[in-house]
C-alpha cells in the first residue's frame, strides 16, 4: 500500500560526497545518486528538498535541482559554518550577496532559506555570537524574497526562539526537532511546523512529544544521509516489516541496485511515516496526506513565492 503513498522530504543533504561514494574522504564505490533517486521515485517520493548548508552546498544543490522537476532546494548557511560569512574573501556582506544571486537565478527551484539557526552543542566550529550574527543577517533574506526558513535548532530553543519572535507572520519549520513539547509548543505558537526525522524518534521522551504535536504543523524528512533509524532508538519497533525489508550491503561491498549500510536515502521516510503514524494512533494513510498538504502549504504555495 505504501507504493499508492505520496512523499515530500523536506530534508535531504544529496549533495553529500557520500552520494559520490566518498566516506571521510576515501573513495569507496562509484557516483550513485541515481541509483539513489530511482529508488526515491519508486517509494512515493513526489518531491526532494535539498539542503543548502553553505554558498558551495547551496549552488551545488540547485545544479541538482534543475535536473528533475522533483527536486528543489534550499539556500543558506548552517549555524555552525557560519565564520564562512567572515573567512569569505570579499567579506561577509559578498557573501550574503551571493546567497542572494542564488535564490534569484534559483526562481521557483529555491524554496526556503536555510539551513540556518542555532547550534549550541557543536560550538567548538562556531561561536554563539557568531551564530546569531550572522543567522539575523540571513533572516533578512525571507523578508527579501518572502521565503519561508528551514531552520536548524539543537540546545538552543529558548535563543532561537528570542530572535524568531522579532519577526512577526515569519513561515518555516524547525526541522530535525528533538526537543522538548514546551519547546515545540513556542515555535508552534510563532506559526512555525515541525520537521521530524530519525533523530526526533530516539527516545521514549521525543516519541511522547511527538504525540502531541497538532498533526497539521508536521512535516517529514531525513536529513540523508544522516539520520538514519537505528535499532537502538526508541521508534525503531514501530517500523513495519514491509520497510524494514529494505537490503543494504557495506560500502565495501557496494552494488548500485542495493542501499549501503548506515547510509540513509530518501526512500526511508516511509519509515518516519510508520513510526509517527504508529504512535499517534493514526490513519496512516490520512496522516500521510495531511502531511503532504502541510509540505504543500509552506513551500509551494503559490504567494509563498
Amino acid at each position: 500500500m505504501s507504493k499508492l503513498r505520496k512523499y515530500i522530504d523536506i530534508g535531504a543533504n544529496l549533495t553529500d560526497t557520500m552520494y559520490s561514494g566518498i566516506y571521510n574522504g576515501n573513495k569507496k564505490h562509484e557516483p550513485d545518486l541515481l541509483q539513489v533517486l530511482k529508488r526515491s521515485w519508486q517509494s512515493g517520493l513526489d518531491k526532494i528538498i535539498i539542503t543548502g548548508g553553505n554558498l558551495e552546498e547551496s549552488r551545488k544543490a540547485l545544479e541538482l535541482a534543475i535536473t528533475s522537476e522533483h527536486l528543489y532546494t534550499t539556500v543558506g548557511c548552517h549555524p555552525t559554518r557560519c565564520k564562512e560569512f567572515e573567512e569569505h574573501r570579499e567579506g561577509a556582506n559578498s557573501y550574503l550577496e551571493k546567497l542572494k544571486d542564488i535564490i534569484i537565478t534559483g526562481g521557483n527551484k529555491v524554496v526556503a532559506v536555510g539551513e540556518c539557526g542555532l547550534d549550541y552543542d557543536r560550538l567548538n566550529f562556531c561561536p554563539k555570537d557568531i551564530q546569531l550574527k550572522y543567522f539575523n543577517l540571513q533572516l533578512s533574506l525571507t523578508k527579501t524574497f518572502n521565503l519561508p526558513l528551514f531552520l536548524h535548532c539543537r540546545n538552543a530553543a529558548e535563543d532561537l526562539y528570542a530572535v524568531l519572535v522579532n519577526y512577526p507572520g515569519v513561515k518555516g519549520v524547525v526541522h530535525s526537532f528533538d526537543g522538548s513539547y514546551e519547546e515545540a509548543c513556542k515555535f508552534l505558537d510563532l506559526g512555525l511546523y515541525i520537521g521530524l526525522n530519525g533523530c526526533s524518534l530516539k527516545t521514549d521522551q521525543n516519541l511522547e512529544t511527538v504525540k502531541l504535536l497538532p498533526s497539521n504543523r508536521i512535516l517529514l524528512e531525513t536529513d540523508c544521509p544522516w539520520c538514519e533509524v537505528r535499532p537502538s532508538h526508541a521508534g525503531y519497533k514501530f517500523i513495519s516489516k514491509e520497510n524494514l525489508v529494505m537490503p543494504t550491503v557495506k560500502k565495501e561491498k557496494w552494488n548500485p541496485e542495493q542501499m549501503v549500510k548506515s547510509r540513509n536515502e530518501p526512500c526511508n521516510i516511509r519509515q518516519i511515516l510508520d513510526i509517527v503514524a504508529s504512535i499517534r494512533n493514526a490513519n496512516i494513510d490520512l496522516l500521510c496526506e495531511q502531511v503532504f498538504d502541510n509540505t504543500m502549504e509552506l513551500f509551494f504555495k503559490k504567494d509563498n513565492k
